[in-house]
């Protein structure tokens, strides 16, 4: 008898670490992580049907705690690449955009500046850095026209407006003061970005503008008018309309070199909890609807806004690649360079914040979205992460990404006020 009675307790004792390693796999295999899981090379893949309820969790503020960088931390890539510091000492650069001549621009929001860095040293820096513009308001958008090797103008997206800089390639001072061709974009409340991108034609010209809110009845305030939108008009600035709407902060902007078709990387809403709404990567449908504020992620309903509106329910489009929730994705970018190995061609390298809602961090990364034949399989990996401390200290935070004439990917980063050069180092 007291052998049996040893016997069940040691059956109990196995049913219990079993149980355990059951939960311990079932934890492993979530697509949901935090900056403890990330690490270059890994793959993610959410889906719409992963996604927990309304409030599963509570919301949370845990803003980024920035620290200067320690001695030993440096980001991290895969095997084959390696890091550089190509600038610092930078005030709250942002957005960076390669011009055709491959000089790299750069807008430093908060003192309205924009910088234009030249060349590459062998210990890959900057070779030469020049002031091009000051007194813009939170510039961040910046694109080159027409598209092609020989643009005339520079255009800068205020946060309130639109203008343009007469340019030829090589220019490192702006020629003048800006001419307004969009004068009154909406701006005040949250999401002060405003990214600008071309058609390939030339003909029609893109402006992100994000929401005012985290959310809020559209039905009944104007102060959301124009915004959470993707929107269109002639490079003159005339005929300003919607060409995509329910997109709540749309902060990276860029065409697809091959399809020609509009891309956007989205900071969705807040306070849903942990693991609600994930952020995105999508092209874009001209006249489509993303859900905001009435839905997520497709006809998910956000339950804050009590029913309205069942019949956008099913016009909810679903976006291309779901990354983590709370990201806080910023700049994207095709790679076209000829320095990468060949499997990079076409793929997007898009800039991760870092999350402020979520009660452990995520994002604080660059990641990767693998294309084929001009679509995104719904999967995302980590390229450059490392800059979180292991107790949850921020150093670094990406915002801009472009890729430099010798086919390297720079990168700019708010945290730390820098720009880094990640190379491929042929074997």
């Amino acid at each position: 008898m007291e052998r049996d009675k040893m016997s069940v307790a040691a059956a109990i004792i196995a049913a219990v670490f079993a149980l355990g390693t059951i939960a311990a796999i079932a934890a492993d295999t979530t697509p949901f992580t935090d900056f403890h899981g990330e690490a270059p090379g890994k793959v993610h893949h959410i889906t719409a049907a992963d996604l927990p309820k309304p409030f599963a969790t509570q919301g949370v503020s845990n803003n980024a705690h920035i620290v200067p960088r320690p001695a030993n931390a440096w980001p991290q890539t895969l095997p084959g690449f390696k890091v550089e510091l190509f600038a610092s000492g930078l005030e709250n650069p942002r957005l960076i955009t390669t011009a055709p001549n491959g000089d790299l621009f750069v807008a430093e929001s908060g003192p309205g500046t924009i910088l234009v860095f030249r060349g590459i040293t062998p210990d890959g820096k900057a070779q030469t850095q020049e002031t091009f513009a000051t007194g813009l308001k939170q510039p961040f958008g910046i694109a080159f026209y027409p598209p092609g090797p020989n643009p005339q103008y520079i255009y800068v997206g205020n946060t309130d407006s639109v203008v343009r800089f007469p340019y030829q390639n090589g220019d490192l001072k702006a020629r003048g003061n800006p001419e307004t061709i969009i004068p009154t974009l909406p701006s005040g409340g949250g999401h002060t970005t405003r990214n600008i991108a071309f058609s390939l034609d030339g003909k029609q010209m893109f402006i992100a503008v994000g929401s005012a809110n985290n959310v809020i009845d559209t039905d009944t305030t104007l102060v959301e008018r124009n915004r959470a939108n993707i929107l269109v008009a002639t490079p003159d600035g005339s005929d300003l309309h919607v060409y995509a709407s329910g997109i709540r902060n749309p902060v990276g902007l860029t065409i697809d070199p091959n399809t020609g078709e509009v891309w956007t990387s989205v900071n969705e809403r807040d306070m849903l909890g942990d693991n609600l709404p994930p952020d995105y990567i999508t092209h874009v449908q001209e006249g489509g609807f993303y859900g905001w504020p009435w839905y997520y992620t497709g006809g998910n309903p956000d339950p804050r806004m009590n029913g309205k509106h069942p019949e956008l329910r099913d016009k909810t489009i679903v976006p291309d690649v779901l990354l983590e929730p709370h990201n806080a994705s910023l700049e994207l970018t095709f790679y076209e360079g000829k320095q990468f190995p060949a499997e990079y061609d076409g793929d997007i390298f898009a800039a991760e914040h870092g999350s402020w809602n979520r009660s452990v961090r995520t994002g604080y990364e660059v990641v990767l979205v693998p294309i084929h034949n001009g679509r995104a399989s719904g999967e995302y990996e980590d390229f450059v992460t490392g800059f979180v401390t292991p107790n949850g200290d921020v150093w670094g935070r990406p915002v801009g990404v472009a890729v430099a004439p010798d086919g390297s990917l720079v990168v700019t980063d708010d945290g730390s006020n820098s720009i880094w050069r990640v190379s491929y180092e042929k074997k």
